[in-house]
């Protein structure tokens, strides 16, 4: 897709390109240098990317699975032959690193893989004989799964390429259409994608759209009683309300998350400590520490604590910050300076309050150097809240009781990282931590993209991952068929 500072980013309404009466800028947060303007779809623009999605809903859930295969295999491929100009994209737009953006397309590409496999698979029935009992003979259950219908899907600005695929193919891959909508801050991603999704052909009129409809004009396409499927991605705070707002709507809600790395005694070696630093200090802050699953909090048995966190604030202060399209750079800015600001008062906070700053603590503009905490007070915002930024905090905790206590004590549970050799420890860890994942062995921030992914508490609602999201967006129906002969 071509554009300039005086031709718009065109957007997607019904599978075909839009333009917009008015626009918005996307700036890149490295240096504030304008990217693109975007187009904004109209009320009426809008109306009829939902009317089209309602009216074609059966139509697109008839298609044949090879249709949506073909569609889906072609957005893989597509993504995966422009995967460098995508990633320069994404760091334009995102300002994360581009050798973490260059990740982030290998993921969509997966995504589209992993989806085109299932929809060839998906919805072939389970059959159960029914004459278990007397009333039941000659009977017999095909159970199969339809769509709930027309699906909003809502993307944050973290993952602009990854976490939209995670809503788009999912519903192409059942038949169910979707109208995406991107962040405000980070639409480019998407509307390449919907360009993608274009030269594909073959899936209807109304099957998709993506519409960077600005957060204000948000409530009424919530409410849209033609659109009862809503997956969110982002904040609690929005994602609750969206959930109050419609509670006779089937929700699907990815929210945040502090998650943490418990170091437990037996993961004491030279070698294990080296990896587990490692690990913790490049994804506490390998998108800026945007990022759900982050390293937020280390929870380390006291026997290993001294030597851990020597290590982990080493790492830290190994990493490299910059410019985010440079090869080298390891930390870019935050998504703007407002989020690099609400970071800075966070920390300022907890030192005010008792903790230990042991490195970073500075901002420059949209930029916070990776910080590591220890001391932290229960009272500080950062032992509750949901960071979003290259902040960890360091805890010692004795025995394995207190590391699990400690992970508990959260309103959020979306995953948590577990170093041990204890296979006994790892089925206690996944059997007693109230979380949405657990990761033996490695930070909390692992995720593969056809694995189930979502959380618990504030974390949210549902499971994403494509085979899972597929399940989420459809429902079971069960045909009875009589008077046979078994």
């Amino acid at each position: 897709m071509t554009t300039t500072a005086a031709a718009p980013y065109t957007f997607w309404l019904a599978g075909r390109p839009a333009a917009g009466a008015e626009s918005f800028e996307v700036t890149n947060p490295w240096d504030g240098s304008l990217v693109a303007r975007v187009g904004v779809p109209s009320r009426a623009q809008v109306e009829e990317a939902v009317a089209a999605a309602a009216a074609v809903q059966r139509e697109f859930a008839a298609t044949p699975a090879h249709v949506r295969a073909s569609a889906l295999d072609h957005v893989a491929k597509r993504l995966a032959e422009r995967a460098e100009e995508i990633a320069r994209l994404i760091t334009a737009e995102n300002g994360k690193p581009v050798k973490w953006s260059r990740a982030e397309v290998g993921r969509a590409v997966s995504v589209f893989r992993w989806a085109a496999e299932e929809a060839r698979r998906f919805n072939g029935g389970q059959a159960q004989r029914l004459d278990t009992d007397p009333g039941g003979v000659g009977r017999l259950a095909l159970t199969r799964r339809f769509g709930r219908g027309p699906v909003l899907g809502i993307a944050p600005f973290n993952f602009p390429l990854n976490l939209v695929a995670h809503k788009v193919a999912p519903a192409i891959a059942v038949g169910a259409p979707i109208i995406l909508k991107p962040a405000p801050a980070t639409p480019l991603s998407a509307l390449v994608l919907g360009e993608i999704l274009a030269e594909a052909g073959g899936l209807p009129a109304g099957a998709w759209s993506v519409l960077p409809v600005p957060n204000d004009e948000m409530p009424a396409l919530v409410q849209d009683p033609r659109l009862p499927v809503i997956s969110f991605t982002g904040s609690d705070t929005v994602g609750h309300a969206i959930r109050d707002s419609v509670p006779r709507k089937h929700v699907t809600l990815e929210l945040g998350g502090n998650a943490a790395a418990v170091v437990l005694a037996d993961w004491s070696s030279e070698r294990d400590l080296e990896w587990a630093s490692t690990r913790i200090a490049t994804f506490a802050n390998y998108q800026g520490g945007q990022s759900c699953i982050s390293v937020q909090r280390v929870i380390a048995d006291a026997s290993v604590y001294d030597a851990l966190v020597e290590k982990v604030v080493a790492k830290v202060r190994a990493q490299v910050t910059g410019d985010p399209a440079d090869d080298a750079t390891d930390v870019g800015p935050l998504v703007n300076e407002a989020a690099a600001e609400r970071v800075a008062h966070w920390v300022d906070d907890a030192v005010a309050k008792g903790a230990k700053l042991l490195t970073g603590g500075e901002r420059d503009g949209a930029g916070y150097a990776p910080t590591v905490l220890a001391d932290l007070p229960d009272d500080a915002i950062l032992a509750r809240a949901e960071a979003f930024g290259p902040v960890l905090s360091l805890h010692r905790v004795n025995g394995a009781d207190e590391a699990f206590a400690a992970v508990n004590d959260s309103r959020y549970g979306l995953q948590t990282g577990v170093f041990t050799h204890d296979i006994q420890l790892a089925f206690r860890a996944h059997r007693e931590l109230e979380v949405g994942g657990v990761i033996i062995g490695d930070a909390p921030s692992y995720r593969a993209d056809q694995m189930p992914y979502g959380g618990v508490k504030d974390s949210g609602t549902g499971r994403e991952g494509v085979k899972y999201a597929m399940e989420d967006y459809t429902y079971e129906r069960v045909l009875v068929l009589t008077g046979l002969d078994l």
